[in-house]
């Protein structure tokens, strides 16, 4: 009797009403009011001259970055390292690894030239009332010889120390190459290599979901310590960043998924809207690496393709960083300092951002590409000292480019090799960064046993 009045009862449990709950707020409410909050503190601090609000707001943003940048060592090196190795499970992968990086260097041409027909339109340099004197020489300079000289690594721990990602990429594309050669032999190393990746994107997670106090930071001291009147001095310069970056963002990528792809442009943002959102914020194509291959998956790109094209993309694909801005920074900067460029002059920018993008090394930032750039045109690197005022406002609008590039480039290959499961592609929802977060812990454990 007591049995079946126990099986009864089940049904009628008494069920805790989930409205009762706090609502949880979108991630993309969450970094709206962190923009808020964060130019709403800055205007205070600037007009109140609280100088330790200031110091306050640097150091959050600087907290943010710092704990991006402690995950981008080893997790590039072992991202590339297992993507090469994964390449061995998908047929032609040379083959798709050209065709990569083929569209990685047309896309960049075609990006490089939007930029100086922007610069060249609207000369950003002129009236705006900045002189030579205001320029100063950059912590760091890049030129062609540190450039080249500076791929191979003098020992294996200096890279890591010192963040010099190329460095890194070189390394990390030995060993993966050196472990497609062994097979067998290297599976325990391997299968450590996928553990440690685990591990590693699993803790850049929980920075990931710290970005709302991040910006915050970063946009509350870059009002705080510049202010509006110095900002107002680059108007013409900022919109042109943003509209090039736009024109790339809104135009050339659809355009692309709909001729070459063949597939709806408004899904592929409808999926890849949470890397564009966290890229933006966190002004880290490195940092965004997770979610970034996480929604090119979604969007029907294979997973052992995808975990190649993404991660390399992520060190060399840097539409916004390395083609967009340097274009119109070094019109800029000549404006500046008079000094007339020619027909070759925009040549040689188009041949920097296009072989020379892997200087930007997916950190936040643009200024080692950006010396590069000028070193190569005979410009004043003064100029540099120029634009570093407001570069974090322009570097969300790049990096956000820059990683909707690098999930772009894997669907135009795949689609193009018949590689893309339209289906998935089709059925793509946009979701949260909170619900990508839990979906890729999910997915990665058995993906790894698997391998």
């Amino acid at each position: 009797m007591s049995t079946s009045a126990e099986t009864a009862e089940p049904p009628q449990a008494p069920q805790t009403p989930k409205s009762s709950r706090i609502p949880k707020i979108p991630f993309w409410v969450q970094i709206l009011a962190g923009l808020a909050l964060g130019v709403l503190l800055g205007w205070i601090a600037k007009s109140g001259d609280l100088g330790w609000l200031t110091t306050t707001l640097q150091h959050i943003g600087d907290l943010f970055v710092q704990l991006l940048k402690l995950a981008v060592a080893p997790l590039v090196f072992f991202a590339i390292l297992v993507s090469i190795t994964n390449l061995r499970q998908v047929n032609n992968a040379a083959r798709l690894a050209t065709r990569t990086l083929l569209w990685f260097m047309a896309t960049s041409l075609i990006a490089v030239a939007i930029g100086l027909a922007i610069g060249l339109l609207t000369n950003p340099g002129a009236g705006t009332g900045l002189t030579p004197k205001d320029g100063k020489l950059p912590d760091h300079a890049g030129s062609w010889i540190d450039f080249l000289t500076g791929i191979v690594p003098t020992d294996i721990i200096t890279p890591f120390t010192e963040l010099n990602v190329l460095q890194i990429v070189f390394m990390a594309a030995v060993a993966g190459i050196a472990a497609l050669q062994l097979g067998e032999k290297a599976e325990p190393v391997l299968t450590l290599s996928r553990s440690v990746l685990e591990l590693l994107q699993k803790a850049l997670w929980w920075v990931i979901r710290l970005a709302p106090i991040g910006t915050v930071g970063l946009i509350g001291n870059a009002i705080a310590t510049y202010g509006w009147n110095l900002i107002g001095k680059y108007a013409t310069f900022t919109v042109d960043i943003y509209a090039g970056c736009a024109l790339v963002l809104f135009g050339v990528y659809p355009l692309l998924l709909s001729t070459v792809a063949k597939v709806n442009p408004l899904q592929f943002f409808r999926g890849a809207w949470p890397a564009i959102q966290l890229a933006f914020v966190s002004r880290s194509s490195v940092g965004t690496m997770p979610v970034t291959q996480q929604v090119t998956e979604r969007l029907g790109v294979p997973r052992e393709y995808a975990s190649f094209a993404v991660p390399f993309g992520s060190t060399t694909k840097m539409d916004g960083c390395a083609s967009i801005y340097p274009a119109i920074a070094a019109i800029f900067i000549a404006q500046i300092f008079d000094v007339p460029l020619g027909i070759g002059d925009y040549v040689l920018i188009a041949f920097v951002s296009v072989i020379g993008s892997a200087a930007t090394a997916g950190l936040t930032g643009a200024t080692v590409m950006l010396t590069l750039t000028l070193s190569t045109l005979g410009l004043p690197l003064e100029g540099v000292g120029l634009l570093m005022a407001i570069d974090p406002i322009l570097d969300m609008m790049r990096t956000a480019t820059n990683v909707a590039g690098q999930s772009v480039i894997p669907i135009l290959v795949s689609a193009r090799e018949k590689l893309l499961d339209r289906e998935a592609y089709d059925g793509a929802k946009s979701i949260s960064l909170g619900a990508a977060t839990a979906e890729v812990l999910e997915e990665k454990v058995p993906a790894s046993a698997a391998a």
